[in-house]
């Protein structure tokens, strides 16, 4: 049941993360199309920013869940049975201390924000917890998603993470040609 959820979570993160990225598209259209038939799209810099910020925090989690997010694994790779299991744990520690201060500092921008009604400075007034809020809740779903595979690996199994090594010189080409991890 939590497995679900939590998957589901994931999967609704990338999800917001992909709606995000057709708005940019749909905005930066917006903009380039309306300067040649005159049409000006108020405050479309800001909600594009906006946007891109969203974008770039709700699709950590669903992008460290499913093995491409970027990862440095030059040790890792050395380690075998506990000692591996030791140092990935390391890292997930090292990984979910900061994201906890970080996920702590950006809900208590947003509801300081909103606190304080602190409205955006450009052409059109929206309150600034609004835009902080994708940022928040994206650094709050990687965290929840570091901490559920740090449980899994305490466990004693294989992150999920993790990719099987290609088995082949084609194989790491076709991965590397699909934008995948190694």
């Amino acid at each position: 049941m939590i497995r679900k959820a939590l998957d589901g979570l994931y999967l609704l993160s990338g999800i917001l993360a992909g709606l995000f990225l057709l708005a940019i598209f749909a905005l930066m259209i917006a903009l380039s199309a309306g300067r040649e038939v005159g049409l000006n799209v108020p405050a479309g810099d800001d909600f594009t920013a906006w946007c891109m910020a969203a974008m770039a925090f709700l699709g950590l989690a669903h992008t460290f869940k499913s093995g491409d997010m970027i990862r440095v694994g030059l040790l890792l790779e050395r380690l075998h049975g506990r000692s591996r299991q030791a140092a990935e744990l390391l890292a997930l520690t090292i990984g979910i201390a900061f994201l906890a201060y970080f996920a702590k500092n950006a809900v208590q921008l947003a509801y300081e924000s909103m606190l304080f009604n602190d409205m955006s400075q450009g052409v059109i007034a929206v309150p600034l917890w609004i835009p902080q809020s994708g940022y928040a809740a994206g650094l709050v779903i990687l965290l929840i998603a570091m901490l559920d595979e740090f449980v899994h690996v305490a466990g004693g199994n294989r992150p999920r993470y993790e990719k099987e090594p290609a088995t082949s010189p084609d194989e790491l080409v076709e991965r590397i040609a699909a934008g995948g991890g190694v």
